[in-house]
This record gives structure tokens, sequence and C-alpha cells, in this order.
């Protein structure tokens, strides 16, 4: 099987058209998101960190740095990323200490366990007193207590507290401790060809007035590889310049989703993701007509 993935495209598109598309979206609003507990307005696209910058070196430094660069200048804001990514932290801590760039991003972070000395560990590599979001990764427990989470938010540690799973086999537990704990946030694998959270966690959330991150939006680069040689539909163009845009886009036309969160290394993919939270949104009509396109390739 030939793998295609996003810096193929990359390379098949062209730096001139994603250029053009950018330029076109420059001047539309940024479409923004209300965190349900708060009000807070977020920027509806983010970054994720996940195998993206685990080695703590220079040059994984620079690239982050380039990236988070480019994610400030559009206007964008949250960063996402946990104790288990390598050295993912201790990357970002850096670049954000070196630019003085703290302040201007919304950081979200996720420990393994609820456990004080991890969380002491993520402050320090991140080099902040507290981090926006503080998430508990890969729920699997329903029986599972945030008590020590909301403990930390109460003491200034945190902002907003969340949950989190990519993994379907989750849904049931993911489901109770959201009923139950009521966390500021969840977070889950939501993408155009995995579309599951859309029956269950979505209206969950809703109801408990909970934010939404959307994890793999890309679909692990599947999403790519199906419409690799083929060109975004006439029908689409008006809403989305790139293929990325067209699959974030979907994510974005649901109200209840806060911010999508592709992962990038590239500074160019960053502006181009970026460019999916200006201009036009696809109406219901035209969210389900992509749904129709992508099962039928």
């Amino acid at each position: 099987m030939i793998r295609v993935t996003r810096r193929d495209f990359g390379a098949l598109a062209g730096a001139a058209l994603l250029a053009r598309k950018a330029s076109a979206q420059n001047g539309a609003a940024l479409i923004e998101r209300a965190i349900p507990s708060s009000g807070e307005r977020l920027p509806a696209v983010g970054l994720g960190t996940a195998r993206v910058f685990d080695s703590d070196d220079e040059r994984t430094r620079q690239a982050a740095s380039r990236v988070i660069g480019a994610l400030i200048e559009a206007g964008g804001r949250v960063i996402d990323t946990a104790s288990s990514y390598g050295e993912a932290e201790s990357v970002i801590g850096e670049v954000m200490a070196r630019a003085g760039s703290r302040e201007k991003l919304f950081v979200a972070t996720k420990l393994e366990a609820s456990d004080a000395a991890e969380l002491k560990r993520s402050l320090a590599r991140l080099k902040t007193a507290k981090v926006d979001l503080l998430q508990l990764h890969n729920v699997s427990d329903p029986q599972q207590s945030l008590a020590p989470f909301k403990e930390w938010k109460a003491q200034g540690l945190c902002r907003y507290i969340g949950i989190t799973s990519t993994f379907h086999g989750d849904f049931g537990a993911i489901e109770a401790v959201l009923g139950r704990e009521r966390p500021d946030f969840v977070q889950i694998d939501y993408s155009l060809e995995d579309r599951a959270a859309e029956e269950r966690i979505l209206p969950l959330a809703a109801e408990v007035k909970a934010g939404v991150l959307t994890a793999l939006p890309f679909g692990r680069g599947r999403l790519f590889r199906a419409v690799r040689g083929r060109s975004v539909p006439d029908w689409a163009t008006h809403f989305a310049g790139t293929w990325a845009q067209f699959f974030l886009k979907y994510l974005i036309g649901d109200e209840r989703v806060t911010t999508v969160i592709p992962g990038t290394a590239d500074p160019s993919h960053m502006a181009d993701n970026l460019g999916a939270m200006r201009g036009a949104l696809p109406d219901q009509d035209e969210r389900k007509r992509m749904v129709a396109f992508i099962e039928g390739l």
C-alpha cells in the first residue's frame, strides 16, 4: 500500500496555492467558541503535540518555535500536550520562555494519573506556575474520581480540568465520568471518517456544559490518503481552500466542538490548518454531503 502523508500533500498542492488560499482567508473574522463553563472564548483551531515534539534538542525546539509562532501570528492560542508525549512539555516550556509567549497561549496538558508529583514535573517542564487546562489522560474507569483535579483547580494550579480518551472502548467510562464529575472539558477522537463521538460524547458534553477538544482530526492521516490525487470538490471551495481545511471545517461546523487540535511540526501545515478558523463554515446539508463524499471514495 502506498502511504500518503501530509508532507506529500504539501508537495503536491504547491506552496503558491496554499499562499493564495491563506491570503483569501486573512481578512475573514476569527472563528471562536465559548468554553461552556465560563464563557471564555477560544480560537477554533489549535495545535496538538503527540509524536510531534518528542525530542528535546535544538532542532526540535526550532521547529516548535516556528510552529508556535505561526499559531500566535494567525490568532491561535491553544496548545495541547501531555506528560507522556516524550519531551514535548520541555520543548514547549523552553519555546515559551525564550519568546515570552506564555500569556499569549492557552496551555493544556495531561496526566496519566491523579499524581501530585507528575503535576509538579509537568509544571516544571512547561516553566509555568499553572496550566490553563489539566486533563486526566485516557480515562478507562467509569468510577474515576476527579477530586484531586478539582482540588488542584481550587489551589490555582490550573484554570480548567478535563478528561480524555481516543479509544472507543473507553466511551462508556468517559460518559460515566463526564456525567458524574462534570469536568470543564472532554477531549475525544473525532474526524470526518470516525464520527462515533457525534452520537455519544458530543450530546452529553453539551448537556453537562463541557468544552470539547478533538484529537486526530485527520484520522491518523487516513483522510489524506483517501483523497490522494483529488481536488477539493467545487461545491466545497467557498468554505475550504485545501483538504486540511475541508477536514477541519467539518468538525468546526459542529457548534459543540470548542477547538480542533491537529498536530504538526511544519509551520506551513500550521498556517494551512489555521485557515480553517476563518471564513465560511459548511451548513448541515453540506456536512452531510461531506460525509457522503468521503464514504463514496
